[in-house]
C-alpha cells in the first residue's frame, strides 16, 4: 500500500531550528558538486570539503552548489554560518516532509519543491524534496540522493545555450524550477499510458485485480496532487514577489511556469475523474457480465420447465396410463421434448432475448 507520509516520526518538543534528518541516508557520503559560470565560460568541479565549496563563492560570476545527501547535518551548519541562513531554513532542508513553499529572507530566497518520478511496472510515484536557496551570486540546491532532472540545465550551461550564462542566479533558479515542473509532464504522460492500458483491460476482461490497480492509482494521484497544488502557489508567489533577488525580467518566465503548473493541475484532476469513471466502468462491466450469466441460466431453466413437466407426468407409477403401453411412446416422448425446446429457443431469438 502506498504511504501518504514517508519517513520516520519527528521528535516532539525540540527547540525551533533543530536539524533532524527525517529520512534514511540515500548516499554513503554527501556529494558536493559545483558549477561556476559567467558570459565568458564555466567551470564544473566536485569537492569533498564544504569549506572549499564555500570559498568559491568569492569568485565573480554565478555559483551553483548542489548537495546530494542530507544526513550529515554538520555540512548544513557550516553553510548556515557562512551564508547567514536562518536556523528554521536549515531545519526545513533536512525535514523532507515540507510542503512546497517559498520564503523571502531579504538577503536570500528559500524554495521547497517536490521532484517526482513514476515506475510504470509498480504503478508507484516516488517523491523527493528539493530545497533551493537563491542568493545575490549563488544558488544552493539540496537533494536526498544522487540523480535528478537538472541535467538539461547543466548541459545548457556547458554549451552556453540561451541566456543562462548572462542572466545570473535568478535565471538559474527559474531554470531549476522550470525543470521540476516540466518533469511533471513526463510523469503525467507515463501515468496516462498506464491508465489507457487499464481501460483496455477493463473493457476486455474486468478482473478483481483491476480494481486494486485503480485504487492504487487514485492514491498516487493524491500524492501527485499534494505536490503540484502547492507548487502552483510557490510560482504565483514568486511572480508577485517584490525582491531585488529576482528582478523584473524573471517575472515573464515565471508566468510561463505558472501556466505550466495550471496545465499539470488540470491534468491531475482529469486523471482523478477518469479513474473514478473507471471504477464505475468496472462495476458496470461486472454487472453486465453477471447479467449475461443470469440470462443464460434463466433461459436454460425456462426451457427445462415444460420438459420437466412432461417427464414428471410420464414418470408417475400409475397403472392405467395408456400411453405407457404404446409401441412408439418413447420416440413420441423425445419428439415432443425436442419440439418444445426448439420452439422456445426460436421464440427467444425472435424476441432478441438470445
Amino acid at each position: 500500500m502506498t504511504r501518504l507520509f514517508r519517513g520516520g516520526q519527528k521528535q516532539v518538543a525540540l527547540p525551533p531550528g533543530t536539524m533532524e534528518y527525517m529520512g534514511e541516508p540515500k548516499v554513503e557520503r554527501v556529494r558536493i558538486s559545483i558549477v561556476q559560470y559567467d558570459a565568458r565560460g564555466f567551470q564544473e568541479t566536485e569537492v569533498s570539503d564544504i569549506h572549499e565549496a564555500l570559498s568559491l563563492l568569492e569568485k565573480p560570476g554565478t555559483t551553483w552548489i548542489n548537495i546530494d545527501g542530507l544526513h550529515e547535518t554538520g555540512i548544513l551548519e557550516t553553510i548556515g554560518e557562512r551564508l547567514g541562513l536562518h536556523p528554521l531554513v536549515l531545519e526545513d532542508i533536512v525535514n523532507i516532509h515540507q510542503r512546497p513553499k517559498q520564503e523571502d529572507y531579504q538577503d536570500y530566497l528559500y524554495l521547497v519543491l517536490k521532484m517526482l518520478d513514476y515506475d510504470p511496472a509498480k504503478r508507484h510515484v516516488t517523491v523527493e524534496q528539493i530545497s533551493l536557496v537563491l542568493g545575490p551570486n549563488y544558488v544552493l540546491s539540496f537533494q536526498e540522493r544522487v540523480g535528478d532532472i537538472f541535467d538539461p540545465v547543466r548541459e545548457r550551461i556547458r554549451q552556453g545555450k540561451g541566456r543562462i550564462r548572462t542572466a545570473g542566479p535568478p535565471y538559474l533558479a527559474y531554470a531549476l524550477l522550470d525543470a521540476v515542473v516540466d518533469n511533471y509532464f513526463v510523469l503525467l504522460e507515463r501515468i496516462g499510458d498506464t491508465i489507457e492500458d487499464l481501460e483496455e483491460d477493463l473493457v476486455e476482461n474486468p478482473k478483481p485485480e483491476l480494481m486494486q490497480h485503480i485504487h492504487g492509482l487514485k492514491r498516487e494521484m493524491i500524492i501527485l496532487r499534494k505536490a503540484v497544488w502547492p507548487t502552483r502557489e510557490v510560482v504565483s508567489g514568486l511572480e508577485r514577489a517584490d525582491t531585488p533577488l529576482l528582478g523584473r525580467e524573471i517575472a515573464h518566465f515565471l508566468r510561463d511556469v505558472y501556466d505550466h503548473t495550471i496545465q499539470v493541475v488540470d491534468a491531475v484532476e482529469s486523471f482523478r475523474d477518469v479513474l473514478s469513471g473507471y471504477q464505475d466502468l468496472y462495476l458496470s462491466s461486472l454487472s453486465n457480465k453477471m447479467n449475461e450469466v443470469m440470462k443464460v441460466l434463466t433461459i436454460a431453466a425456462t426451457i427445462f420447465v415444460p420438459l420437466t413437466f412432461v417427464a414428471g407426468v410420464y414418470g408417475m407409477n400409475f397403472e392405467y396410463m395408456p400411453e405407457l403401453h404404446w409401441k412408439w411412446s418413447y420416440l413420441v416422448f423425445w419428439i415432443v421434448i425436442l419440439i418444445l425446446a426448439g420452439g422456445m429457443l426460436r421464440f427467444f431469438r425472435r424476441r432478441d432475448w438470445l
